[in-house]
């Protein structure tokens, strides 16, 4: 172990990174995924009732899938409010 260098503060750092670098965006993506499962506009024609499209699981999969990210950038905000 060496003295300049903190391996258990590295790795945390780098976790969390990884979690909210990629790991946000990614769950941003799967919760735009899951809105639009189901829905198959081009074969079905114009359907002006249906605002948008998928199945009621895939809007409730997306939908937590926005609270998470809501959520982290909420709490980031948080967290830089109360540093001052």
């Amino acid at each position: 172990m060496s003295s300049w260098i903190n391996l258990s503060a590295l790795w945390r750092i780098v976790v969390i990174g990884l979690l909210a670098g990629a790991g946000l965006p990614a769950l941003f993506a799967v919760g735009l995924r899951a809105l639009a499962s189901g829905s198959d506009a081009a074969a079905a024609g114009s359907n002006d009732d249906q605002v948008v499209g998928g199945s009621p699981a895939g809007m409730a999969v997306a939908g937590l899938c926005f609270a998470v990210v809501l959520a982290a950038i909420g709490y980031g905000i948080y967290l830089i409010v109360n540093s001052s």
